[in-house]
């Protein structure tokens, strides 16, 4: 059994193409979707959300001259059709998933209610929560803050292609420090690249404690929950 009761998981869209260029491995996605049985298995109340690099990255169109909002929300597209992605696997391997959108798209999946979103928790479904936070300007590192908070989350975990937070980059530098415990001032202080400054503002500012993995390690998701396993932990003094 797990100590937390109910938990955000961050995915970026990286991690769900694996060593591809672009778009999905589905090997991966299995794989991540038995990773997230496995949790749910511990008796914890699971949501996601996911990011969109993998198909299009709004800052990315935005430095090639595009208007950042259309950009942005090009972005918020992309993520959408990974939640489906990711859905229609865990679908296939029998675990009943939810897809929720910011931005309403009824054909294909319900639009953010945040009521609707606990409910389907609690009644044993995963949610994954899909066009960010629905506002450009904003990453899905803010949203996933700020989803967690809404749902009552007691951690969010995000799963990165590192196990944990350096000092510097890791894949850069060989003699790159890794934290175990690190403090939300500490991030902001020294802008550490884990996640944007607004989220690690918010999540500090409601006291929502960070671990931060490696996505790539299978189960690697429920050691982290079971303080297992390699992560960095994000909170306060």
């Amino acid at each position: 059994m797990s100590n937390y009761k109910r938990i955000l998981l961050k995915l970026s869209g990286e991690a769900l193409m694996g060593n591809k260029g672009y778009g999905h491995d589905v090997e991966v996605l299995k794989r991540i979707t038995d990773d997230i049985k496995e949790v749910v298995n511990l008796g914890v109340q699971l949501c996601i959300v996911v990011g969109g690099g993998n198909i299009y990255r709004g800052m990315h169109g935005s430095n090639q001259g595009m208007e950042r909002a259309t950009a942005d929300y090009m972005g918020m597209l992309a993520t959408v059709i990974n939640a489906l992605a990711l859905q229609n696997i865990m679908e296939q391997q029998g675990t009943q998933t939810r897809v929720l959108s910011a931005i309403p798209m009824m054909s294909i999946c319900e639009p953010y209610v945040r009521r609707k979103a606990q409910r389907h928790m609690e009644k044993g479904r995963i949610v994954i929560f899909a066009a960010g936070s629905g506002s450009p300007f904003f990453t899905t590192d803010s949203a996933a803050v700020l989803r967690a908070i809404e749902m009552n989350c007691d951690l969010l975990i995000k799963g990165t292609q590192v196990d944990g937070v350096y000092d510097n980059d890791p894949k850069l530098n060989p003699e790159a420090v890794k934290f175990d415990e690190i403090t939300y001032d500490y991030v902001l202080k020294n802008n550490l690249n884990v996640m944007d400054m607004a989220a690690i503002a918010l999540a500090r500012e409601n006291k929502l404690p960070i671990k931060v993995f490696s996505i790539k390690e299978a189960g690697n998701i429920a050691k982290v929950i079971k303080a297992e396993g390699r992560f960095t932990k994000i909170q306060g003094e």
